[in-house]
């Protein structure tokens, strides 16, 4: 089982549906209203805040890959 199942299976069903919604978002481009943020020294690491979720995500073109699914904590941020 790879980082980002892992990641999902700890959410509760309500954190989930919030994650499938952002996820479907950032497909479309609908990211109007996210709390979307470049990470400081990656020119395509983004990050979306959700209360205590961040979803860190590399974009590149068209093509979103999901680097991470995590609560706020020290470490979030640490390896991007």
């Amino acid at each position: 089982m790879d980082k980002i199942q892992k990641a999902l299976n700890r959410l509760s069903e309500k954190e989930k549906r919030i994650v499938k919604d952002i996820l479907d978002r950032l497909q479309t481009d609908d990211v109007i209203g996210l709390d979307l943020q470049k990470l400081k020294g990656n020119k395509d690491i983004f990050r979306v805040r959700k209360g205590d979720l961040r979803i860190i995500y590399r974009k590149v073109k068209r093509q979103i890959f999901i680097l991470a699914i995590e609560r706020r904590s020290e470490k979030t941020y640490r390896d991007y």
